[in-house]
């Protein structure tokens, strides 16, 4: 409770201070933070909630910062070259969207991530549903010879970081 009440605090100190100060918190970093699981401690579906309202409070606050900085053009025109990279890295064909964990490594399920990187290109390129919880929460076993989850994660970020500047 303790890291999570710490958190919060520094969270608050990073929004109340002024637009595009390097305060060490963003929406980024929110979405990547994580906390021991302690008997007793907070619920963890409570936490992930506050997290997600926090991420989009910050991520809603930075989108108004770069638009009065630079221009709704600029940051919308950043939006759409992120989304193209992402259709391009999700267009790949099934089993090469990816680099695979090595020969005794496990890493996510190839057939699991290709599957969703299909919902996702869907889209991006026709505009199907996709909601912006389901791609934070999504989750994929483990496998031998699995994608790199380190990769898969980041493809994952950047695509709530699309869709939280669409929103």
């Amino acid at each position: 409770m303790d890291d999570v009440d710490a958190f919060l605090a520094l969270a608050r100190r990073a929004y109340d201070a002024p637009p595009g100060t390097n305060a060490g918190v963003d929406a980024r970093v929110i979405r990547r933070t994580a906390f021991p699981m302690d008997k007793g401690g907070y619920s963890t579906a409570h936490v992930d909630a506050a997290l997600e309202r926090l991420e989009d409070a910050f991520a809603l606050r930075e989108r108004e910062h770069a638009v009065k900085a630079f221009g709704e053009k600029s940051w919308f025109g950043e939006a759409r070259s992120e989304a193209a990279e992402i259709l391009e890295r999700v267009s790949r064909p099934d089993g090469e969207r990816f680099q695979r964990a090595g020969l005794l490594s496990a890493g996510y399920d190839r057939d699991e991530v290709d599957r969703f990187c299909v919902r996702l290109q869907r889209y991006l390129k026709d505009g199907t549903p996709i909601g912006i919880e389901e791609v934070r929460t999504v989750a994929f076993r483990s496998k031998l010879r699995g994608y790199r989850e380190w990769q898969v994660d980041l493809l994952l970020d950047a695509v709530v970081d699309v869709m939280l500047a669409v929103r």
